[in-house]
């Protein structure tokens, strides 16, 4: 019999082994449990506040809102009965990766089928760090990286559809799954624009048949070293493979699959290049762009399972089935999962990190009944917001977005919700007055005025753009956050220092946390605020239009604090150096009779060295070592001064 309408003579599906549906549950359970036992148990940093925030009250979060997101995570809050509401979502999305690593075996088996090229693809992303990292923390990329094996898979039985029929419902299966991508991160348009472009080709070409028969470099540069370290370097190189023996064997079935999935790799990875506007030699921000190179790390490795099985195709041939090479096929991928689990496992193991949860729980015990709290950043906001909304801390207090203030539709819902505060007009704006569209604005130091029955405090920080709170308003240290006090209340250094000095319960040792990661910014943030009010004090002598007297006592506050804050921590940042070493010289200069120079000398010159060694690059270095030169003989010089007294003592 002849082949039937609507199909594709020659054309094979791919193989049909029974176990295959099974290996891949098999293979998503063994993600599951990897990521279960390693997820964070409460809020993470970063977007994780406000995303679970979003979730738990069916808001909207910031642009560009991720609604299935939203709604994913809200089922999860209400079907999920153990864990922190944090820990609910987060599960959630340890079980999107998990998804996703059996939809990426899928991929590659259905390609090859090789079941070793399956498990080298799933595994090495999925316990890459970068992914392993935000796969098990509420954030939205893994229902990204979902979404990414999801379309992939979805070409794959596409190609392998033997009728014209099965390939109309498949596209109309997968323009859905593209269209329902596009609601979370939006990134994956460049993934979606490639695939439907080769899909119209694809149908094209079946009916003609049937018819007729930190600059763009930098970043770049700096994805391809990532991913040699995120993945080893055999998976770029087992990638190649599968490119170079496509394009020897053009002919080959489904070659045009892996030229689709470079395409899409290509296209991708040169947009987000261009479009990137971070500097990535700053490691926060580094961490914030390497998540989007998850999408890139995913083909790379379907290329490489790819590459694998065709290595060991090759070798058949050759040697004509040898079974050495398929136990040769089995341990490289075996190698390659354990050697990134083996990694990775200790760097993304969560299950005991409460860093962020016990920052925003500070901030927010430290604050006054009834306080207004003015939020700014990611981190304060996010965080603050999650323990204040979903696990209802400190409900007499009261959060306000500085950003959010700015859009139309915050503040009238704002209003309803905190009828103890006031909002004087529509939108905040510096420039008072009425926009086009009639909304009355106000500026920061309008809202402070009709709220002044309230303690305002900023976490962390204002916004530059707008001074206005400066015409009666200071900032006093709260610890990371400020206390706006009205400009005529008289500041008292000695009851500052002490209703400040223990205002956090703070144990994490310093600098013990990844650079990149939200627990360092936090830990920083801890570790400043001790210094925070001496620093203040000091920076008041230097500044204040003040008596001598109130000056020296100024100084000499600062220099006790900082004196008794060094001398407390061994290990610091690096920046307390050099402001104990500045406080030392400016005591120098007060000649006071209680100090001795030479201990102020000394201190001076070997906190200054201290900085210079851990700084090298501070602009001011070559300055500083030149100054210490100066004071290194002003200590010899004092020291001989001594000495010859003593002697004419005797």
């Amino acid at each position: 019999m002849g082949p039937q309408p609507g199909s594709r003579p020659g054309r094979q599906r791919g193989p049909q082994r029974p176990a295959a549906g099974g290996f891949a549950g098999a293979l998503g359970a063994a993600v599951a449990a990897a990521y279960a036992a390693t997820l964070p148990p409460s809020v993470p940093g970063g977007d994780s506040g406000e995303l679970i925030t979003a979730a738990y009250e069916l808001g909207v979060a910031h642009p560009p809102g991720y609604p299935l997101f939203t709604l994913l995570a809200k089922l999860v809050i209400g079907l999920f009965p153990f864990g922190s509401i944090a820990y609910r979502v987060n599960l959630l999305c340890g079980l999107l990766g998990a998804t996703a690593a059996s939809l990426l075996y899928y991929t590659v088996f259905r390609l090859s089928g090789s079941y070793a090229g399956g498990i080298l693809a799933a595994g090495v992303f999925s316990f890459s760090r970068l992914t392993w990292q935000w796969s098990i923390s509420a954030e939205v990329f893994s229902l990204n990286n979902l979404f990414v094996g999801l379309l992939m898979a979805l070409t794959v039985h596409f190609e392998e559809a033997a009728t014209a029929k099965e390939r109309s419902k498949i596209s109309k299966v997968g323009a859905f799954c593209c269209g329902l991508s596009l609601c979370n991160q939006h990134t994956i348009v460049l993934y979606v624009l490639c695939i439907v472009l080769w899909v119209l080709f694809q149908l094209f070409k079946g009916k003609a048949k049937s018819e007729a028969g930190s600059s763009m470099r930098e970043i770049l540069l700096s994805q391809v070293t990532h991913m040699k370290a995120e993945l080893s370097l055999a998976v770029p190189a087992l990638a190649i493979v599968a490119w170079l023996r496509t394009a020897m064997q053009a002919k080959q079935e489904k070659s045009s699959m892996i030229w689709l999935f470079t395409g899409m790799l290509y296209i991708y990875s040169f947009f987000f290049a261009w479009r990137a506007n971070l500097d990535i030699t700053k490691p926060l921000f580094m961490g914030v762009v390497e998540r989007f190179w998850m999408q890139s790390n995913a083909v790379v490795a379907v290329l490489a399972g790819l590459g694998l099985a065709s290595l060991v195709s090759v070798g058949n041939t050759v040697l004509e089935n040898n079974r050495v090479l398929q136990c040769v096929e089995w341990l490289s991928a075996a190698a390659l999962v354990t050697s990134q689990i083996y990694a990775n496992y200790s760097i993304c193991d969560q299950s005991r990190n409460y860093v962020v949860d016990k920052f925003a729980r500070n901030l927010l015990s430290s604050m006054p009944p009834d306080a207004i709290i003015l939020l700014r950043g990611d981190l304060t906001g996010n965080s603050l917001r999650y323990l204040h909304y979903c696990e209802g801390m400190r409900p007499d207090v009261t959060l306000v977005d500085q950003e959010m203030m700015t859009y139309e539709w915050y503040l009238p819902k704002m209003a309803k919700h905190l009828p103890g505060v006031s909002f004087p007009g529509r939108r905040w704006n510096p420039v008072e007055g009425i926009l086009p569209d009639g909304a009355l604005t106000f500026n920061l130091h309008h809202f402070l005025k009709v709220n002044k029955h309230k303690e305002a405090f900023a976490c962390i920080g204002l916004n530059e753009g707008d001074s206005t709170w400066r015409r009666s308003y200071s900032l006093w240290p709260w610890g990371s956050c400020d206390k706006l006090v009205s400009s005529g209340t008289i500041f008292n250094p000695g009851e500052w220092l002490h209703l400040t000095r223990s205002i956090y319960n703070w144990t994490e040792d310093y600098g013990r946390f990844d650079p990149s990661s939200w627990e360092a910014v936090a830990n920083e943030e801890m570790w400043q605020a001790r210094m925070k009010t001496a620093f203040f004090i000091f920076d008041l002598a230097e500044t204040a239009n003040v008596s001598a007297d109130i000056k020296s006592q100024l100084y000499t506050f600062a220099y006790n604090s900082y004196k008794e804050i060094i001398n407390s921590h061994k290990n610091h940042p690096v920046n307390w150096h050099k402001n104990y070493a500045i406080a030392c010289e400016r005591m120098l200069r007060l000649h006071k009779m209680d100090v001795d120079p030479e201990v102020l000398l000394s201190e001076t010159v070997k906190h200054f060295l201290l900085y210079t060694e851990k700084a090298e690059d501070d602009p001011q270095r070559a300055d500083i070592l030149q100054a210490v030169k100066h004071l290194k003989k002003e200590l010899q010089r004092l020291r001989k001064m001594k000495k010859n007294l003593k002697r004419q003592a005797v």
